[in-house]
């Protein structure tokens, strides 16, 4: 990788920012999956190291928090006894996301276990990342409340949204969600505004990783081998959503219409940075 040209770099990063397949790719640029890989490892640390060094002191108001599954090596239920006490790594993994409703921004992601640590440790980096009190909305999780208060303590407006699902007979299989019959906002702390208890905004973003990480996308044969790939991919969708996106309804970068920075980034620049 060290003597791959930076043209045919940035051409790489972009096919996998669009969610394009490492194979797929491979066969469009003649570049070695390996060397794929490894170019996307390291650029995906570069991208973390640009979020945590510009995401801070950030004037959110409105926070919407949820997490969506994918896996690694295997899934959950095809575990051995073994490594389900052995390897942390593997099995069912959770993506917390939170975005900014208003600036569609988001500034903070972590990759774990769908568990009270993994939720604690993702709001206590929130909340180092904010510069005011903030209103939060997740979905009914049970831990979100104590994670919230271990977090934030009372310095927070803090709803969970509550989806009632009309009852459905799909048959052997489903390939679409069930509809939802209703929605109950719940009061957690603080005084949150009721019009603005949502989650669409980040559920919507969901759909997006699902488009543009090729490794999320469901009923296909990608998917992650190892933790450390997953950890880049989604480092680098997110540094791509952020700062080198065009967000079709501000018709800027998130990043720019949050005040991070007053251009639109490339792959080039990003790329800029990687040693």
């Amino acid at each position: 990788m060290n003597v791959l040209a930076k043209e045919k770099q940035a051409l790489v990063l972009n096919a996998l920012v669009e969610g394009n397949s490492i194979r797929s790719i491979e066969r469009m640029t003649g570049v070695h999956r390996d060397t794929i890989m490894r170019l996307m490892c390291r650029a995906g640390d570069v991208c973390q190291c640009i979020m945590d060094e510009t995401m801070h002191d950030l004037q959110c108001t409105d926070i919407q928090v949820d997490e969506i599954w994918t896996f690694v090596k295997k899934k959950q239920r095809h575990l051995t006894p073994h490594e389900r006490s052995t390897r942390d790594d593997w099995g069912d993994q959770y993506i917390f996301v939170a975005l900014d409703a208003d600036t569609k921004l988001v500034p903070v992601y972590l990759i774990g276990k769908r568990n009270l640590v993994t939720a604690s440790l993702f709001l206590c980096d929130l909340e180092k990342r904010l510069a005011n009190r903030v209103q939060i909305t997740t979905d009914a999780f049970s831990v979100y409340p104590a994670a919230i208060e271990w977090a934030f303590a009372s310095d927070v407006d803090y709803a969970q949204l509550l989806k009632v699902y009309a009852s459905s007979h799909p048959g052997p299989g489903r390939y679409s969600p069930p509809k939802i019959a209703k929605t109950e906002p719940t009061i957690i702390v603080g005084n949150p505004d009721p019009k603005r208890v949502s989650t669409s905004y980040v559920e919507r973003q969901n759909l997006t990783m699902r488009m543009q990480i090729r490794r999320l996308t469901r009923l296909t044969n990608a998917f992650s081998k190892k933790r450390d790939n997953l950890i880049a991919a989604v480092a680098l969708h997110f540094w791509h959503y952020n700062f080198a996106r065009i967000h079709q309804t501000l018709r800027v970068t998130p990043a720019m219409e949050a005040g991070i920075t007053g251009r639109l980034w490339t792959v080039e620049d990003m790329l800029a940075q990687v040693s």
